[in-house]
């Protein structure tokens, strides 16, 4: 039971790494990146190959595009392979609400660019996360807060680790615990949970002690036994 409780909590707290990961779409889910001879390249719903594998990394498509690896180089291509933005980054998350975060040198700050590559948030987060509804979370001092699309802090870094808005709510991380807040950063939901995930359809997964189970929006707990 403790390993179940321990690979959830792990799978509930996960965040993007090279590529920032775009929720379930409709682009997602047409192509998807496929491994051969070493080489990622994608293939429709059907398993057949519609963008030759050349790439070293290949992410999911979103909004158009997705980013893919050249000679340690990452840039993004549109749906029939073609090279839209040059491979120039060292990272590169998928595009979300029409941005997506980049790290242009490997020891220098992340930044935003639009789908035309052009940076239009400067790059000074240590971290950067994918916008979802119009904010995101991003990484200064070592602690997270959340930014608009121009750039502007709009909840000041001071939590541990947070999520994606989903719904209207955020899930964060404050003094090892999970709480959930709005886009002016006010608590709705008090940090209490070992594990929270974002929301969806009015629930959100948490997990408290040894328990794993769902709580609507208002915070109250509907626990699914785990025993």
């Amino acid at each position: 039971m403790k390993r179940t409780i321990t690979v959830l909590i792990s799978i509930l707290v996960l965040t993007s790494f090279l590529w920032g990961q775009p929720k379930a779409n409709k682009e997602s889910a047409t192509y998807s990146p496929v491994k051969q001879n070493g080489k990622w390249g994608y293939a429709d719903a059907k398993g057949k190959i519609v963008i030759e594998p050349k790439f070293a990394k290949a992410g999911k498509f979103s909004e158009g595009l997705a980013a893919v690896k050249i000679d340690k180089k990452v840039g993004y291509i549109d749906l029939t392979g073609k090279m839209v933005i040059k491979p120039q980054f060292i990272q590169g998350n998928s595009f979300s609400n029409g941005l997506a975060a980049v790290r242009i040198d490997k020891d220098k700050k992340v930044g935003y660019i639009d789908n035309k590559g052009k940076i239009v948030i400067e790059p000074r987060f240590e971290r950067a996360e994918n916008f979802s509804e119009d904010l995101a979370a991003v990484r200064i001092d070592k602690k997270q807060g959340f930014i608009d699309k121009t750039g502007q802090i709009v909840i000041k870094p001071e939590f541990e680790k947070a999520r994606d808005f989903s719904c209207g709510f955020a899930a964060v991380k404050v003094n090892q615990k999970w709480g959930y807040v709005d886009k002016n950063g006010k608590y709705l939901i008090a940090p209490q949970f070992d594990a929270a995930a974002d929301f969806s359809c009015g629930t959100a997964r948490v997990v408290m002690g040894n328990k794993i189970g769902f709580i609507d929006q208002t915070g109250n707990c509907i626990w699914i036994p785990t025993e």
